[in-house]
């Protein structure tokens, strides 16, 4: 460090700030001081391994509306119990492009990073530039350490179910295309629709309008769906708020649930039960996501001993909107009261 002092024409208290990414430096400051650090070989691991104290725990500003908020919260549950656990001091921000997240890390000044939810890739970008031990949950971009569910799995799982109860005009409503997990839960449609030897109507994949929250996106997606010359007998929505949005436009026209039209939702918050009609989801492991994220980020900053990627198994509840047997026989209008999301087992592989 009295090197790169030397080098940089700065004092060593000014070498250690840049080195552990403090607040009250310049970025030119910063920058200079770390590229001599690099090219005198300095070993940044080594501050990597000291023990971590400071979790920041970070969650896009899009998902801190009401219909997102309860699935995410969840995974910060998670995230709480892994930082008592490890004697971490965890901080939650909340925060979108336009903001000085930059700045903010500063005031923090974490050892730890987890980023939840879909976050822009110039955010990403932003987040790796400070060379802390980072973490994704809910996503997954490039060769970051992530944590997801298996959300292909649970589009396919859908979308078999449906058919499996003879419906044959399913449509999918599908939020922001940028989502990893949005993408993927379409994907798993389209390939339980193409095994079962059916073309997918263009018609019948519909998003929500960009710049409206979920709700009022799934009612004008929904309501675009029901304007189409022949309607589809079912929707596999991309999350539970957004398919309970577009149930309550079906009842308003009249229309019954599922003897008319069946609905699938993703996620099984708590709403999903308490629906108008009790809602058949892909159930999702939120509280073992945020543990996770925790974990791979804590494992990042040691000798990493987790997979670079790991994917949580999904469990598909049969409820109401599918089959008005399923609630009267369940009792509690959930069929899967009593077979529980298996232990977590995740299936994990090493990112390309």
């Amino acid at each position: 460090m009295r090197d790169i002092a030397l080098a940089a024409g700065v004092s060593i208290g000014t070498v250690s700030r840049a080195l552990k990414n403090q607040r009250g430096l310049s970025d030119e400051t910063r920058r200079q001081v770390r590229e001599i650090a690099h090219r005198l070989g300095y070993d940044h691991d080594r501050l990597r391994r000291r023990q971590a104290r400071r979790l920041v725990f970070l969650i896009h500003r899009h998902h801190d509306e009401r219909p997102a908020h309860p699935f995410y919260a969840e995974v910060l549950q998670g995230a709480e119990q892994v930082c008592r656990e490890r004697g971490l001091v965890l901080a939650l921000l909340s925060a979108g492009p336009a903001d000085p997240l930059r700045d903010w890390l500063r005031m923090h000044e974490p050892d730890l990073l987890v980023a939840a939810g879909h976050f822009e890739p110039e955010l990403v970008a932003l987040l790796r530039r400070l060379e802390l031990p980072l973490a994704l949950v809910d996503d997954r971009q490039g060769d970051c350490r992530a944590v997801h569910a298996d959300d292909a799995d649970g589009g396919r799982q859908a979308t078999r179910h449906l058919l499996a109860l003879g419906r044959r005009r399913i449509a999918f409503l599908g939020g922001p295309p940028a989502h990893h997990s949005i993408r993927e839960r379409e994907r798993g449609h389209r390939r339980a629709l193409f095994e079962a030897g059916l073309p997918a109507d263009p018609a019948l994949g519909v998003s929500a309008p960009a710049g409206l929250d979920t709700r009022r996106g799934a009612e004008a997606a929904m309501r675009e769906l029901l304007r189409l010359r022949e309607r589809p007998d079912a929707v596999f929505a991309y999350n539970d708020a957004a398919a309970i949005a577009a149930m309550r436009v079906c009842l308003a026209a009249g229309l019954r649930v599922p003897q008319d039209i069946a609905f699938v939702g993703f996620d099984d918050i708590a709403d999903a039960a308490a629906a108008p009609v009790p809602l058949t989801t892909v159930r999702v492991d939120k509280t073992e996501l945020g543990r996770l994220g925790v974990e791979l980020a804590l494992d990042s900053a040691q000798a990493p001993r987790l997979p670079q990627h790991i994917v949580l198994p999904v469990q598909l509840v049969c409820r109401a909107s599918t089959d008005p047997e399923t609630g009267a026989t369940s009792g509690s209008s959930d069929a899967a009261a009593q077979s529980p999301l298996p232990p977590p087992t995740p299936r994990s592989a090493r990112t390309r």
